[in-house]
Order: structure tokens, then C-alpha cells, then sequence
């Protein structure tokens, strides 16, 4: 009688940074799903490791937790996709493409938003961060602005700030307060900006009517 073994998959040898980058990788689903009560077994099995593994890259789950929140809260990629938009396309065109851009990337972290207390708190590097992302993005968004600042009541700048505070408030459906922020799409925040709320302006009383 052959008797059958089940071998565990080996798992390919990496660097010390593409193994810490690999589980990184494996956190952050986990993390976005679950939040921070994920334990070390659910990373290993997600990583294809063994348990062990994690604490042969990172000391306890909390760094691993703190540098996949890093990874999440990255301004970088956003950085680099508005900067391949470009100036091409017309304004309205190009700023919906922006809002999708950011949008989607907030939505992502939508459930990592309360994290950064429980793990962050006395991280001046993580606020910091947080705080030259956002500024980036500001530029980044007020880049793309720029080449229609002579149809623009307020600079680029000015702009970019109010765009940017209206995605906020729709992919975190207006900080828990309900609302109808979520319900907005891409286009409509972008009119928002550049049209208003009105539906249409008012009409002008003719001089009859005032006679």
C-alpha cells in the first residue's frame, strides 16, 4: 500500500525587503477587511509562510500592522497618476479623471480611517507623512488646475483645496454624519466645484416687470 505525503509548498527564498514587501502586500487586504484584530496565523496563511516568518522580518504584528498602513496611506501612486494626466484634456474632463483617481484610493482606505489612533497615536513620522501626502496631492491637483487659471475665480491653489475637501467628504460619506455625500459621483463633484449648487441661475427681472 503507497501511503501519501502532503508536502507543504515551499515557499521561494526573497530579500529581506521583497519578503517584507510581500507581507506587507498580504496584510494590507486583511487589514482594509477586517481591521486591526487580524492575527499573525491569518497573515502567514494569507503570505503563503509559515507563522515564524513574520517575526523573522518584522518584531511583533503591531510593526507589521504600522508599516502596511504606512503602505495604504502612501500618497505616491495618487501623486504619480495625476501627474501623468496631464494638461491635454479640458478642464472638466481632466478633473473628473483626477476625482476618480483620488476617490478610489480614499474608498480603499475608507476602513482604515479609525487604525491609525489605535497604532499611530505618538507617531509624529506617521502624521507627518499624512500631512506632506495631503500637500502633495493639493499640488498635484492644483498642477492640473493651473493651465485654466485665468477662468477661475480663485487661484489653483484655492481650487485644488476645495476639490480635494469635497472627495474627502464623499468617499468617507461626510465623516459619519450620513448625508448625501456618497451618493455623489465623479462627474458631480466636479460640478459641484466648477458649476455650483444651483440647478439654473436665476432669471433677470425685465424692466417691464419692474415698471
Amino acid at each position: 500500500m503507497l501511503t501519501r505525503m502532503t508536502k507543504r509548498r515551499r515557499v521561494p527564498a526573497m530579500a529581506p525587503e521583497d519578503r517584507r514587501a510581500a507581507l506587507i502586500a498580504a496584510t494590507l487586504p486583511l487589514l482594509r477587511e477586517y481591521g486591526t484584530a487580524i492575527s499573525t496565523r491569518q497573515i502567514a496563511e494569507a503570505a503563503g509562510v509559515a507563522e515564524g516568518t513574520i517575526f523573522g522580518v518584522f518584531p511583533d504584528k503591531a510593526s507589521l500592522l504600522r508599516a502596511a498602513l504606512m503602505s495604504a496611506f502612501d500618497p505616491q501612486p495618487a501623486v504619480d497618476a495625476l501627474a501623468a494626466l496631464g494638461a491635454q484634456t479640458e478642464l472638466r474632463a481632466r478633473l473628473s479623471e483626477a476625482v476618480t483617481t483620488l476617490r478610489t484610493a480614499m474608498c480603499a482606505n475608507a476602513n482604515l480611517i479609525t487604525a491609525p489612533r489605535e497604532l499611530m497615536a505618538d507617531d509624529a513620522e506617521f502624521r507627518e507623512r499624512m500631512m506632506d501626502g495631503r500637500r502633495r496631492m493639493l499640488a498635484g491637483l492644483a498642477a492640473l488646475i493651473e493651465p485654466d487659471r485665468d477662468r477661475l475665480r480663485r487661484s489653483p491653489e484655492a481650487t485644488a483645496q476645495l476639490l480635494l475637501m469635497l472627495i474627502v467628504a464623499s468617499a468617507h460619506r461626510g465623516f459619519g454624519q450620513g448625508g448625501e455625500f456618497g451618493e455623489m459621483d465623479d462627474e458631480e463633484i466636479v460640478s459641484d466645484l466648477l458649476d455650483g449648487l444651483l440647478v439654473r441661475p436665476s432669471p433677470t427681472p425685465s424692466t417691464e416687470s419692474l415698471s
